[in-house]
């Protein structure tokens, strides 16, 4: 296992729509842990392959609290088949380092997708694993938390994002 870089905004990367993972290989599984150890050690609840320029759909999540046993779930082509609710949430991202803002999400989400061995489940989930599951399937997508905000609210955090950069 290794920790790798996490691509910080505005990288173009961060933009791209990651490809389907075909097999689930050993690679694959590498990459899966790979991905935790650093979404571990970058002190987040979630990373998305993409944050690490690996344009693959693959994420993980772990929502455990930091008095509870780890959670970790993989989440390899995963794709939300239903959601309901709204919620607002505040939301950071380890590529949108220092900034955090309330975003509307689902409430709660059926989500399906393959596991670290190829396996297929879904899972339904509510709360924080909601959140974080729709935040990193939108970078699957290229869609990130910045987004999903006003106009103002856009240029105020890419302002801040800009002034961190550079200190």
């Amino acid at each position: 296992m290794a920790t790798r870089t996490v691509l910080k905004y505005p990288d173009p990367r961060l933009r791209e729509i990651a490809k389907p993972v075909e097999q689930v290989t050993d690679e694959i599984r590498a990459l899966v842990d790979d991905m935790a150890e650093t979404m571990y050690a970058s002190k987040g609840c979630g990373l998305a392959a993409p944050q690490i320029g690996v344009s693959l759909r693959v994420f993980v999540v772990d929502c455990a609290g930091e008095d509870e046993p780890s959670d970790l779930r993989i989440f390899i082509n995963p794709e939300i088949v239903e959601s309901r609710g709204t919620q607002m949430w505040s939301e950071g991202c380890l590529s949108l380092p220092g900034v955090s803002e309330e975003i509307k999400r689902a409430e709660r989400v059926r989500v399906r997708a393959l596991d670290r061995e190829g396996r297929p489940f879904e899972l339904e989930a509510d709360g924080l694993l909601a959140v974080a599951i729709q935040h990193e399937l939108d970078h699957l997508n290229g869609v990130l938390m910045i987004d999903k905000l006003s106009a103002f609210k856009r240029r105020k955090m890419g302002q801040k994002l800009a002034s961190t950069a550079g200190a």
